[in-house]
């Protein structure tokens, strides 16, 4: 039997725990890259990548970039509500979007209209160009808005939809359908393959079942079970789920059983049953629960061992990072994933503390926050 976090954790610790979760994930990733396996090993030891103590620093990549500019289109949305002025959501993404094409040093053209500045545009980290989606670059280049009857790009299901989907299940008080309709349609925006929509989707279904309190098995067998029922002409996303699930069951598997079963995470139904599997695998199980001595999150104990949660949390982002595929997409999700489960009691402080301009991402966790709580 898995083991339930002790006590149910606030909205506000899961929108944080979910977008720093992701940071920290994607960041993880990022140090290695699309590197090989055996390059992995072989800058790391036999074990792979598992912290951030051999590195300079934990840099983001645009993984966290879009995330953070979906929430800033999320957030934009109810502001003009508040002041009397309806907006459609999609379309707030995509003004969002193409801000951020325009800090990875791309012009949108003459066609496209000119969004205003906002709070996010200023904060210079985000102007850095980790090796961006193309895919996201092409579609937002072109200057029309993708919809899910004309989207752009219309062959490709890359991970860059995927990646950036986990604010829409940080909404409160709105139905799942809503919650994977603005998902799907904000996939359009830039990729148009079905399984592209589907997987940001069911994505953003287990993030909102995770953040509504249901367990990690209960919400991943749920949405599993979702995206067979999904009316969509892709039967990627569920076959890739299932085997996740089962790969889970057998517990942490060779990197190269991993990739055998689920893939290399460089197709966003393979990104995501990649990370769903690692944090099943590594999920704990009844009779051991004593983690090992290390530095903690917020939640560890004054002997500085690591909480139940923060061990989970580094097990499974470790796992999720060391496959030889698209790592930082992994990476993002599984700390996505985790976050919105544990809240911010399962993030590693050693781990926060090498962290890329954390009040960046807790500045748009702010806002988040205000928008659907009301708090500060």
């Amino acid at each position: 039997m898995s083991i339930e976090p002790g006590a149910p954790a606030s909205l506000t610790s899961r929108i944080h725990g979910c977008l720093l979760g992701g940071a920290v994930g994607d960041s993880l990733g990022y140090a290695v890259g699309t590197d090989s396996m055996a390059e992995i090993r072989r800058r790391f030891g036999a074990g792979g990548i598992a912290g951030f103590d051999a590195l300079p620093a934990g840099r983001f990549s645009d993984e966290t970039e879009l995330t953070l500019y979906t929430v800033d289109g999320l957030v934009e949305a109810p502001e003009w509500a508040n002041s009397g002025v309806g907006a459609d959501v999609n379309a707030c993404l995509w003004l969002a979007y193409l801000r951020w094409l325009a800090t990875q040093g791309e012009d949108a053209p003459s066609s496209a209209p000119v969004p205003q500045p906002r709070w996010i545009d200023r904060q210079v980290v985000l102007h850095q160009r980790r090796e961006p989606c193309e895919t996201c670059i092409s579609g937002l280049a072109t200057g029309e808005m993708g919809t899910s009857v004309r989207p752009v790009n219309a062959g490709s299901k890359g991970p860059g939809t995927v990646v950036r989907s986990a604010p829409f299940g940080l909404i409160p008080h709105i139905t799942p359908e809503a919650v994977y309709k603005l998902s799907a349609d904000a996939a359009s925006l830039t990729h148009g393959h079905p399984a592209a929509r589907q997987t940001a989707g069911i994505f953003s279904l287990l993030i909102h079942r995770l953040v509504s309190g249901e367990g990690l098995l209960e919400a991943a067998s749920a949405v599993s079970a979702h995206s067979h029922a999904l009316n969509e002409v892709a039967p990627e996303l569920p076959e890739r789920l299932d085997a996740a699930l089962q790969l889970a069951a057998k517990g942490v598997v060779a990197p190269e059983e991993l990739t055998e079963m689920l893939g290399e995470g460089r197709t966003a139904e393979e990104a995501l049953a990649v990370a769903l599997y690692a944090v099943l695998a590594t999920l704990p199980r009844a009779g051991n629960a004593t983690a090992p001595a290390g530095k903690g999150g917020k939640g560890a104990d004054d002997g500085g061992a690591d909480t139940l949660p923060v061990r989970h949390f580094r097990e499974a982002v470790a796992l999720a990072v060391n496959h030889g595929g698209n790592s930082d997409a992994t990476g993002s999700l599984a700390g996505n994933i985790l976050g919105a489960f544990y809240g911010e009691e399962c993030l590693p402080a050693d781990w926060l503390g090498a962290l890329e301009a954390p009040e960046a991402i807790r500045g748009m966790a702010g806002l988040l926050v205000g928008v659907t709580t009301g708090e500060g």
